[in-house]
């Protein structure tokens, strides 16, 4: 059972002792240190603050935790119930509120939650602010309000409806357009509340829905991580139902897959490549991505004529970084789309909405829009270290072995060779060196791996 405090805000298992992991009193800690930090910011004003849940079983504990302890410290709360992280990340904004809570451990298992943090854009917060508040959770200098004092708490419902209402009227999705191509689409929604978000989007832009683990009761019926894995049902469903192609979303409803009409997998990395392909076929920009994500993005951006950029690892730094470079589009390579003129936030809505109206004005298979896409193949691996290990002093090393090479040194140590590459980033939580590598081939990407492990082992030694 764990707890995990980082800048982005806590996560953890549910039960327990107090400060192992998610219990009732660590919920109130954080919440409240989130709900001070607000205060120290606003010069007193009267604050507000949208909170919202995925369908977790623990979530409406959670959820009621959170937002009693925000008004007892003066605070008033809008109360989505279910939802998603997007749609809390819209309605921020559109409620004139000071911040937001969403109530997700993402795409981990039923027993995590989590408390993700949002400024008043709607936006993660950033590292300064997130370390502010670790701060104050650890001292607890909260300071509650009297009686005459005490926040509210306010109800709305259906803010799924409208966030489905917003995605519509971006200008490039054309709903009348998918419309007319009578699409036929699987969902899999992992019984979170993307069982709701996503077939109103789709049934809204004139989409045939079959529905797969869309009841939003929080029992995953597979690891809720989108990948190949753990998605044989869905691929089997949609060869069986003869459907266009189906859809996969985690429990919080910002990484997005998509299964071709044959039951393979598009491949999460390529989600965020068709989507950039068709908003920069209408409108020309700059794209941006992480590190670790696939080269193909930036394949695509310079064949619209683009400029690609990377960032460090984290949606807060690929934001930060598509701000600087006017991108029009990004995300990272996990399915994750962030679509500006909708907001800045990773968004399946967006993504699902956006590539319909693509593969609506192709009038194409999904299998033959994946072949338009240069092919790359990944390896994900790590190397455990001795705790006592100068791990910066390691990535120096190889910094140094392939000087002559493209390296960036903004997250950890990236190196762009012609053909393929490798990016090592150490771990902030335990002695460990993640090592990602992409090539053209599976056996060279997982060979490219193999000689990096070999080379760091040789550096130790």
């Amino acid at each position: 059972m764990t707890l995990i405090k980082s800048i982005s805000g806590i996560r953890g298992t549910i039960g327990g002792k107090t400060g192992d992991n998610l219990t009732p009193i660590d919920t109130v800690k954080f919440a409240a240190a989130y709900g001070t930090w607000l205060k120290e910011q606003s010069g007193n004003k009267k604050l507000k603050v949208v909170v919202g849940r995925d369908a977790r079983i623990s979530g409406k504990m959670i959820q009621e935790l959170t937002m009693n302890t925000l008004t007892g410290l003066g605070i008033d709360v809008i109360d989505l119930g279910l939802s998603t992280t997007p749609t809390v990340e819209v309605a921020v904004p559109l409620e004139k509120a000071d911040g937001g809570i969403i109530l997700t451990a993402s795409h981990n298992p039923k027993q995590w939650n989590a408390l993700k943090l949002l400024n008043s854009k709607g936006e993660f917060l950033d590292g300064e602010a997130g370390a502010k508040i670790l701060k104050i959770a650890e001292s607890e200098g909260f300071n509650f309000s009297e009686v005459d004092n005490l926040g509210e708490i306010s109800v709305i419902d259906g803010y799924i409806q409208k966030h489905v209402e917003e995605v519509l009227k971006l200008e490039l999705v054309d709903a009348e357009k998918v419309k007319n191509a009578k699409l036929k689409v699987a969902v899999d929604a992992v019984n979170s509340t993307g069982g709701i978000a996503i077939p109103a989007l789709l049934e809204k832009m004139g989409v045939e829905v079959i529905k797969l683990y869309c009841e939003p009761n929080g029992h995953f019926p597979h690891n809720p991580e989108p990948l190949k894995e753990h998605l044989q049902d869905i691929c089997e469903l949609v060869k069986k139902e003869n459907a266009d192609f189906g859809i996969v979303v985690d429990p919080d409803v910002d990484r997005l897959a998509f299964i071709d009409e044959n039951g393979e997998m598009f491949g999460e990395e390529y989600t965020l490549v068709a989507c950039a392909d068709y908003v920069l076929s209408k409108k020309p920009g700059n794209t941006v991505s992480n590190l670790s994500s696939s080269r193909a993005l930036r394949d695509i951006t310079e064949r619209h004529n683009g400029k690609y950029e990377a960032s460090a690892v984290g949606e807060v730094n690929v934001v930060k970084l598509m701000k600087d470079n006017d991108a029009i589009i990004g995300g990272e390579g996990n399915g994750g789309i962030i679509y500006p003129e909708a907001h800045y936030g990773r968004d399946s809505l967006v993504g699902a909405a956006l590539f319909l109206t693509y593969l609506a004005e192709k009038n194409q298979k999904v299998s033959e829009i994946r072949k338009e896409y240069p092919s790359y193949f990944m390896s994900k691996n790590k190397i455990e270290l001795t705790p006592d290990l100068d791990v910066d002093g390691v990535l120096k090393a190889v910094q140094k072995r392939h000087a002559g090479e493209e390296i960036s040194t903004v997250d950890g140590v990236k190196i762009d060779f012609p053909e393929n590459w490798v990016h090592l980033r150490k771990s902030n939580t335990e002695p460990i060196i993640r090592i990602y590598t992409e090539a053209k081939s599976q056996q060279e990407a997982d060979e490219l791996a193999e000689k990096m492990i070999k080379e760091i082992k040789e550096i130790i030694s």
